[in-house]
């Protein structure tokens, strides 16, 4: 099978490593830096180009750009991929691609199918990219209705290949709402904490906590905000939620209420050995 994928950063990069480490697929790769194809080429994640020619002969392509990104691409290439073609995104927002993509693709007779590798590192870029970045991952399809069953078990299968043990499928808005909590908003709280003044302070004050607290506070801001954004109606509400939540500890803490302090730890441990 011929496979494009297009942006080759971290996700894009990873998945072409994976695929080449694991299947015997042809994979063209793109990237807006030639440097980066070319280094991807070199270390032989990439077969080819993936261009006009060889786009048309795909029958997945992969599209790992950020969301507006996302909907240029596929937009500016409506016309050459080849009718029935699977198109499957790795944007962190889904309604926001799959609104404006569900049309083209009906249009010009390619599947587009909204897609999230839950995975990823810190560090961004074809050098921080690994071919077992998604091994024991989850990954996220958001097929509209009536999507051909067949095409999401290719879809399935190739991401099985790679190391995805878990395919969830979702609508485009319960996929925002879900992430909104458990990525969005963990990336939020982690950059408002370590912008405390005691921060620069902590070495020798913490056997890990901090270090979990902050991890994910090393982000792409510039990335992250366009994330944020486009999915601010669930975020604010889940940001909101948190805030009602933590005033009710900072109340019982200064009104020193050490019954309703140890009922909202007692609430929170027995939910984290729920979820456990």
């Amino acid at each position: 099978m011929n496979i494009g994928i297009a942006g080759l950063g971290l996700i894009g990069g990873s998945f072409a490593r994976a695929l080449k480490q694991n299947t015997k697929h042809r994979i063209f790769g793109y990237d807006i830096q030639e440097s980066i194809f070319l280094q991807a080429k070199l270390v032989g994640a990439v077969d080819d180009r993936l261009n006009e020619d060889t786009l048309s002969s795909c029958d997945l392509v992969i599209v790992a750009l950020r969301p507006q990104d996302t909907v240029d691409y596929i937009c500016e290439h409506a016309g050459q991929f080849r009718p029935g073609a699977a198109v499957l995104d790795c944007c962190g927002v889904k309604r926001y691609v799959c609104q404006r993509l569900r049309a083209v693709a009906e249009e010009h007779g390619f599947v587009f199918l909204g897609g999230h590798p839950m995975a990823g590192t810190t560090a961004g870029g074809f050098a921080a990219s690994r071919p077992t970045l998604f091994v024991h991952a989850a990954m996220v399809l958001t097929p509209f209705p009536g999507t051909d069953l067949m095409l999401l078990s290719m879809v399935r299968d190739v991401c099985r290949s790679i190391g995805f043990t878990t395919i969830r499928i979702a609508t485009p808005e319960e996929h925002d709402e879900m992430i909104a909590y458990t990525s969005q908003l963990a990336h939020v709280v982690s950059s408002a904490y370590v912008r405390s003044e005691l921060a620069p302070r902590f070495k020798g004050f913490s056997a890990g906590s901090f270090r979990d607290m902050t991890r994910v506070a090393r982000l792409n801001e510039a990335m992250w905000t366009e994330l944020f954004l486009e999915n601010k109606d669930f975020l604010t509400t889940e940001l909101d939620h948190l805030i009602e939540r933590l005033k009710e500890y900072s109340n019982a803490l200064k009104k020193e209420d050490s019954e309703t302090v140890c009922r909202l730890l007692r609430e929170g441990r027995e939910r984290r050995e729920e979820l456990d």
